[in-house]
């Protein structure tokens, strides 16, 4: 007769084992990767199977559930969904962004147009006509609901049109998705700033209002410049450039900052015949606000950067910059050490803010010190 060892009266009491059940399996649903890292919410793996299988028109609606613009987000966006692709720890990730824009541009080149639902008799109003606005507007519309879009400059498209050079995203692909927009019914009226809400509201017999007016206005920094006129920020500049209406930068263009912002003004600077874009950057290599695609494309063409560094005047003689030193908690401080860099005019690219102005009268409207409104929960 055989007895039991301890060890195998171990094994018939261990967690896991035995007529007990201890634990229970659960399903959780998580986003592939892909999706989750997406901004806009795609459903990309969905798509991404219409157009494996030749369903392009599919993958096109599939697509407009979140976003209008494949046509545009597949030049312009920087695609975090292929950093996070899981299909790169094998060999590379999918091409997402590049299926986005063939996808965009078939739609754009066989003239589809969405579904809308039946009118509901609801009326809305859009002030700005930028990616948000307008992409407010194709939902709204698609819903079956009248809107209208009251944008101040003579174009409508934001920074799609204003912001991003046209060399990364060109002019003619933002022109056909907002016509396409524009014929579900929504009305876009341009040269139209919106002084009062309420009244424009009240007068339109408008059901709600959408307020996308984005951040238009460029952070300023307090820099001495002996002339003022050579002295201008960035937002302007690329505005400026769209219309045809760039000022005369020089031989050499110093532009303060280190994000995109940044390396689209330096590279449109040499675009208007600049010999040098110099960026002047306070941060270090690792620090780099920019992402890694657009740095070095700018490079690639030529732009310089000076790390760890700050403008502290313009003058005659070009710009004076100071070096300084990163702390540990990625803080800087002065060295005291100054350098002049040539240079025939400056701009700075260090971030925007929304101008809010029109509704700080608005009844229960906050504006918060950092130019956003106030919200609760």
């Amino acid at each position: 007769m055989l007895k039991p060892t301890d060890a195998t009266r171990v094994h018939a009491t261990a967690a896991g084992t035995g007529p007990t059940r201890r634990q229970l399996p659960q399903w959780i649903a998580h986003l592939p990767p892909c999706n989750a890292a997406c901004p806009a919410g795609h459903n990309i793996q969905g798509w991404l199977g219409h157009a494996l299988a030749g369903r392009w028109r599919q993958a096109w609606d599939l697509m407009l559930d979140e976003n209008p613009f494949p046509a545009v987000c597949g030049r312009a966006c920087y695609h975090p969904c292929e950093s996070k692709c899981n299909r790169g720890e094998l060999d590379a990730a999918v091409g997402i962004h590049a299926v986005e824009r063939l996808v965009g541009d078939m739609a754009r080149q066989e003239k589809w147009s969405p579904l809308r639902r039946e009118p509901t008799g609801r009326r809305v109003l859009i002030v700005g006509a930028g990616p948000a606005g307008l992409s407010c507007a194709y939902h709204l519309a698609r819903l079956g609901h009248t809107v209208e879009v009251r944008e101040a400059t003579e174009e409508p498209g934001g920074m799609m049109r204003w912001g991003i050079p046209a060399y990364r995203l060109p002019r003619d692909v933002v022109g056909d998705e907002i016509a396409r927009i524009a014929a579900m019914g929504v009305t876009i009226a341009c040269g139209q700033k919106v002084e009062d809400v309420l009244a424009e509201k009240e007068k339109g017999a408008f059901d709600a209002v959408f307020l996308a007016v984005g951040a238009q206005a460029s952070n300023r920094l307090n820099i001495p410049a002996a002339d003022g006129r050579r002295l201008i920020d960035g937002v302007t500049l690329l505005a400026e450039a769209e219309r045809g209406q760039a000022p005369r930068l020089g031989r050499v263009v110093g532009v303060i900052g280190g994000g995109n912002t940044a390396m689209d003004v330096a590279r449109v600077a040499k675009r208007l015949g600049a010999e040098e874009a110099v960026l002047i950057f306070r941060y270090d290599r690792p620090h780099m606000e920019a992402l890694p695609a657009e740095a070095a494309e700018a490079f690639a063409e030529g732009v310089k950067i000076r790390w760890l560094s700050v403008a502290s005047r313009f003058g005659a003689s070009g710009v004076t910059v100071e070096a300084v030193e990163m702390g540990p908690d990625g803080s800087v401080k002065p060295t005291g050490r100054f350098e002049t860099l040539p240079a025939d005019s400056v701009v700075m690219a260090v971030g925007q803010h929304s101008e809010l102005d029109f509704l700080r009268n608005v009844p229960g409207v906050a504006i918060e010190p950092n130019d956003v409104v106030a919200v609760d929960d």
